[in-house]
């Protein structure tokens, strides 16, 4: 993108000047007016596409009529705004001044023509400034304009809607963290009353005051609909400052979480991953979707709600990543099978914020599969809440360990981190579960009268799920057949040189998975008897489950084996299911997307500068600004870095574009940028958003969440424009009453 106007003998610079650029429109009429206005050679040959991504105008070639403050943050055109107000004359008379734009020769007509644009359009702009029409935030009246309760009632908003926000970016719910009750039952008001009794305690707000005195007895300022309805506005408001930055980085991947639960209801957040304006990977919150229905419905709510909710172009999505877990995990991937479908550049990748082994079980669904993963769950929160507990767990693993200290060191030092994250989370979970077992008996006896009846009860579920044969089978299948994956996987969200070596390598461990496939008695045979022994060192029968007895009675005498069962239930379908998701998540489109890293300086060193990008260039053709030059492009970017001696070469897509001399190849430039947006790399330091939204699931109890609060809790940094959230809302609510 080039930072100068593009307009003949205009040396404004956007590094340089307070005035806002605009960027040509993608509308093929529209951009074409543009083009002739401007009457510069230069940009005829041009797509809209192109114009649109690299070239801006400046303010100053607009009428004022047609330019609107959205916000003190941003400023926009109107929908039917065209630049009229050029100088050409200086440079027609004198070419050798600005060589850099080449002008166009006006004829008398063309002149002609011109003017009687400019006039057509300012007419135009008086039209639609009387009629209201085609206007964003000029549709309220200026504040001049206002009358005086006009006024008054626009300073009330402000107060609550700074209150609202203050109460959200907090983490502060509007009512009580109780269950709703009436107010004539409850002896003290809302924490949204509360803080505008303070607000007003504490002066400074008299119009606040007014209107709360002229208002009847332990009455609220607002009704509960009209703060839920402000709430709104705040979110909608944040989220659209957020949007435009990925409007504005063109390519974006969606990235969704496990579903969780808010007010009994269940819903996904959303996650879009972009590159700004800065060429900074960013992964940010924009919200929750219901997750209600069945797979179609689930799609179609999901794009509506990008495309016609949110503004964004889905041609222009890059990537998608699906955490989800247990009978949740198939509705997503029928999901991202049919986004892929519809559009074939938005690439099912694994999420690279999740371990790809823990990925890999979440989506069994299986009763034992999901008997791990929901007890992972339980052991992480239990050992987080307090430090003893800890403690409790190292002095288990010294007494089992008591004879190789080095393994007991380095399982103690497992145990201080999120072991049931990690890549090799199921073998830390074998060599640790007698140790385990002990801990959570021993906290459950509670002998000593330590532990709180809470930390005793929550200490017995998890003794029960572990002493269960079951458990045992199912976390021995998982530590077996997942460590075939487990190197590929940590690889994977490696450095960006083990990256490109791992998606070469996905046919050995393919390869691998398949042969235990093909010989999978003899494999369960030796995973069986390793279960079996583990369960006898924890005193656990080897047992069919009971449910799975109570669900399929025998029909005939013969008495179903533990081993038959498990091969068939447990093994078998483990290895089919790690297969089967492999395949999907690393299509073929994938695996060429990932070749690409050799346009990374140091990949390209290891590879000895033999590299051949430009095979494989069909896939993002179109995301190319000249895709003709690239050949040519890429020889001298090799021949660029193949003779830098021994400088330490750039070794990840973010270091890469933080180069200043990126921008001069145009191809590299666009290709890295679509690159990074794969959720399967690396976030570096952009996952701050995903960090505040794990925080706020985790202080908060299902029911006392908020859509609305999440949003601005999670975004408690963003900026916020008291005054746009305003005039919104008495947009949307026009006849709401103060």
């Amino acid at each position: 993108m080039s930072n100068f106007c593009a307009a003949p003998n205009c040396t404004m610079k956007s590094n340089r000047s307070a005035s806002p650029f605009f960027r040509f429109p993608r509308d093929i009429e529209r951009c074409k007016q543009w083009v002739e206005n401007c009457h510069c050679k230069d940009l005829e040959d041009k797509t809209p596409d192109q114009l649109n991504r690299y070239y801006r105008l400046c303010a100053k070639h607009f009428e004022p009529s047609v330019i609107c403050k959205a916000s003190p943050y941003r400023t926009r055109l109107k929908d039917n705004a065209t630049p009229t107000i050029f100088d050409l004359s200086s440079q027609l008379n004198n070419p050798q001044s600005r060589p850099r734009k080449r002008i166009k020769d006006l004829s008398d007509d063309e002149a002609r023509q011109m003017k009687e644009r400019k006039k057509d359009s300012v007419d135009q702009s008086k039209i639609s400034k009387d009629d209201g029409e085609g206007q964003d935030d000029s549709e309220t009246n200026h504040p001049s304009q206002l009358t005086s309760e006009e006024k008054k009632h626009r300073e009330y908003l402000k107060s609550l809607f700074e209150v609202l926000v203050v109460l959200g970016k907090q983490n502060i719910p509007l009512n009580r963290h109780t269950e709703v009750v009436q107010e004539s039952d409850c002896l003290t008001p809302s924490n949204f009353q509360a803080l505008l009794e303070y607000r007003m305690n504490a002066g400074g707000d008299e119009e606040l005051r007014k209107r709360f005195e002229m208002s009847a007895l332990n009455a609220e300022c607002c009704t509960s609909t009209q703060q839920r309805q402000m709430m709104e506005v705040c979110e909608s408001c944040i989220r659209e400052e957020l949007l435009q930055e990925v409007r504005e980085g063109h390519f974006f991947s969606l990235v969704t979480d496990d579903v969780v639960e808010i007010s009994g209801e269940c819903h996904i957040p959303i996650f879009l991953r972009f590159f700004d304006q800065a060429n900074c990977l960013r992964e940010e919150f924009v919200g929750f979707l219901p997750f209600e229905g069945d797979e179609e419905t689930l799609m179609e709510r999901l794009l509506n709600e990008v495309t016609k909710k949110w503004g964004l172009n889905m041609d222009y999505c890059r990537g998608q990543a699906h955490f989800s877990s247990g009978v949740h995990s198939s509705k997503m991937k029928a999901i991202a099978t049919k986004l892929t479908e519809k559009y074939p550049t938005a690439v099912y990748t694994p999420s690279s914020t999740c371990a790809l082994n823990v990925s890999l079980a979440s989506g069994v669904a299986l009763t034992g599969v999901q008997i791990v993963m929901s007890t992972f769950k339980k052991i992480e929160s239990f050992f987080n809440e307090s430090p003893s507990l800890q403690l409790e767990l190292e002095n288990a693993i010294s007494i089992f360990y008591q004879g190789n200290e080095e393994k007991a060191n380095d399982l103690k030092e497992a145990c201080r981190t999120n072991w049931t994250m990690r890549h090799d989370s199921f073998e830390v979970a074998v060599d640790v579960m007698e140790s385990l077992l002990l801990c959570v008996d021993c906290v459950h006896d509670n002998e000593d009268l330590r532990w709180s009846d809470q930390v005793t009860h929550n200490a017995l579920e998890i003794s029960e799920a572990l002493a269960d044969f079951e458990f045992v089978a199912a976390l021995v299948v998982l530590k077996n057949t997942l460590s075939f994956t487990r190197a590929f996987g940590k690889n994977l969200q490696g450095p960006t040189i083990d990256v490109y070596f791992a998606a070469n390598s996905l046919t050995a461990v393919l390869h691998s998975l398949n042969e235990v496939l093909d010989n999978i008695e003899v494999y369960h045979e030796f995973w069986f008897e390793e279960a079996v022994n583990l369960a006898a060192a924890l005193e656990i029968p080897v047992k069919v489950p009971r449910l799975y007895l109570r669900k399929h009675r025998p029909e005939t005498e013969t008495e179903l084996q533990p081993e038959s069962y498990f091969k068939e239930h447990l093994t078998a379908p483990v290895v089919s299911h790690v297969i089967k998701e492999l395949n999907d998540l690393f299509s073929e489109n994938h695996l060429n997307a990932l070749r690409y890293l050799t346009l990374v300086p140091a990949v390209m060193g290891q590879l000895k500068f033999n590299t051949s990008e430009e095979n494989n260039v069909e896939m993002y053709r179109n995301d190319l600004p000249n895709a003709d030059t690239l050949p040519a492009e890429l020889h001298c970017w090799r021949v660029k870095w193949k003779h830098r001696g021994k400088v330490t070469l750039p070794s990840t897509v973010h270091e890469t574009l933080q180069l200043a001399e990126v921008k001069f190849f145009p191809n590299v430039l666009a290709f890295l940028r679509v690159l990074g947006n794969l959720p399967v790399l690396g976030l570096e330091d952009g996952d701050a958003s995903r960090k505040r939204f794990q925080m706020y699931l985790e202080n908060t109890p299902d029911k006392h969440r908020s859509k609305s609060l999440a949003f601005l809790n999670i975004h408690y940094n963003a900026r916020h424009d008291l005054d746009f959230m305003v005039d919104s809302y008495i947009k949307m609510y026009p006849h709401n009453e103060s």
